[in-house]
């Protein structure tokens, strides 16, 4: 059964936040509010400075909320895929029940045996997503709760990733007065939304393009598979621009929108525009061509780079191709640059929402539909985990009840067997001398 109502999606990138409020209801997305801040206080995807970050979080949020006309108070969070770590893991436990008849509570504690493994102190576990379960060594199970069994096991795939940047996206998240929902790896929400079920069973990369860095990921068998990090992404196209046509920022940024082209050869070097050069009164004309020369030296080395890391698993051998998103790839001639490096089908995804039709917003609807798609087992498993926080705290009553017959036990027991204590609060030997030598004196 899959999660239906409202969810708010909060992407914290490098060169912008964006907020979406939106309904999920029968596989059907509907916005219903967007918010959209420049992003301070991150680099290359990773937050540096927590203060910024909140004010541009902050921002966003109320944005957000003014074109919805709703108070957020809940939000699914994207988790950047520096450094994630996918293993394999087991678990298995025995029914508890009388009947032996397999319950919510004893998904949760299979997925608990799953998540016991020994992790280096600077990591953490942000989810643990099955594959399959096994009752009685009957496999290929999907949902075993209802069934009849002794014995039941799990395999899964647990993804971890750096305790610092989880951390960091947690406080200023609680910081802004919101509540954590879930929290979701980016390159899986983005495929949830721009690949189909075919793609992501046989096998597909996608290539995430974003200001900071470039994220390739490859989906097989409808799991995540490989993730590699460029810190390479569309800010640096626009400071190579900004460098080498001595310009700002801010200006390279919009000659970059404006005027940019991937590929020389369909550029023109007829056509020129003006660009405002440092230190000089009148702007300097520049032709497209030696625009689009400088665009496709830092996106030719971004794409080879990836071709390196995805050549080691084998994985342009899928069948799937390459789903190419992000906003660097909104540059006219990237998708015909990537089809020629990588030579395999390149297609692009781009949001068909009204007013989202940018490729920047493909995490944001992604964590949505992510959401939304979920199998009631995960979010079964996702009480026991503590994930969301909000259903956490619905947890936190039942793990009073589980630490307090311990302590009753504990209680009962001295209750029940006064001799031991009348013998535990007896004095020592030596408290009785003094007792007794007090006695003689007085």
């Amino acid at each position: 059964m899959k999660k239906q109502g409202s969810f708010v999606s909060l992407d914290i990138g490098t060169t912008s936040i964006k907020v979406v409020v939106a309904e999920y209801y029968n596989n059907q997305l509907n916005v219903i509010g967007v918010g959209n801040e420049v992003s301070k206080g991150l680099n290359r995807g990773v937050i540096v400075d927590i203060d910024e970050t909140l004010a541009s979080i902050k921002k966003a949020v109320e944005q957000a909320e003014k074109k919805s006309g709703t108070k957020i108070q809940q939000v699914v969070v994207g988790i950047p895929g520096n450094q994630i770590s996918i293993e394999p893991c087991h678990g298995m436990y025995a029914v508890a029940s009388e009947n032996k008849e397999i319950t919510d509570r004893d998904v949760q504690n299979v997925f608990e045996a799953a998540r016991v493994r020994s992790l280096p102190p600077e990591r953490e576990i942000i989810s643990v997503i099955p594959e399959e379960f096994i009752v009685d060594g009957f496999d290929g199970i999907r949902d075993p709760r209802g069934m009849i069994g002794v014995r039941l096991e799990l395999y899964a795939s647990m993804i971890t990733g750096p305790k610092t940047i989880i951390h960091n996206i947690k406080r200023c998240v609680e910081r802004a007065g919101l509540v954590i929902q879930d929290m979701v790896v980016q390159p899986l929400a983005v495929s949830s939304i721009a690949m189909n079920r075919g793609e992501r069973d046989f096998g597909t990369i996608l290539i995430d393009m974003g200001g900071g860095q470039t994220t390739a990921s490859v989906m097989h068998d409808n799991q995540l598979k490989f993730v590699y990090v460029d810190p390479e992404g569309g800010s640096l196209v626009t400071k190579d621009i900004s460098i080498i046509l001595n310009t700002t920022m801010e200006n390279a940024e919009y000659i970059k929108r404006e005027y940019g082209y991937a590929i020389p050869e369909d550029a023109s070097d007829d056509e020129f525009f003006p660009v405002p050069v440092i230190g000089k009164e009148e702007p300097v004309k520049v032709d497209e061509k030696y625009l689009s020369e400088i665009i496709e030296a830092r996106v030719v080395q971004i794409f080879n780079t990836i071709k390196k890391a995805l050549d080691q698993v084998e994985a342009r051998e899928l069948p799937g191709g390459i789903v190419l998103t992000g906003g660097g790839s909104a540059i006219p001639g990237v998708l015909e640059l990537a089809e020629e490096i990588f030579e395999v089908n390149v297609k692009h995804y781009v949001p068909e929402e009204m007013g989202m039709r940018n490729p920047i917003f493909a995490t944001s609807l992604g964590l949505i539909k992510y959401m939304g798609e979920q199998d009631e087992i995960n979010l079964v498993a996702k009480k026991k985990a503590g994930k969301p926080v909000h259903e956490a705290a619905k947890v936190v009553p039942m793990q009073h009840k589980q630490q307090k017959p311990v302590q009753m036990q504990q209680e009962q027991t001295h209750m029940q067997q006064p001799e031991e204590m009348a013998e535990n609060q007896k004095p020592s030997f030596i408290e009785q001398a003094k007792q007794f030598i007090q006695s003689i004196f007085e």
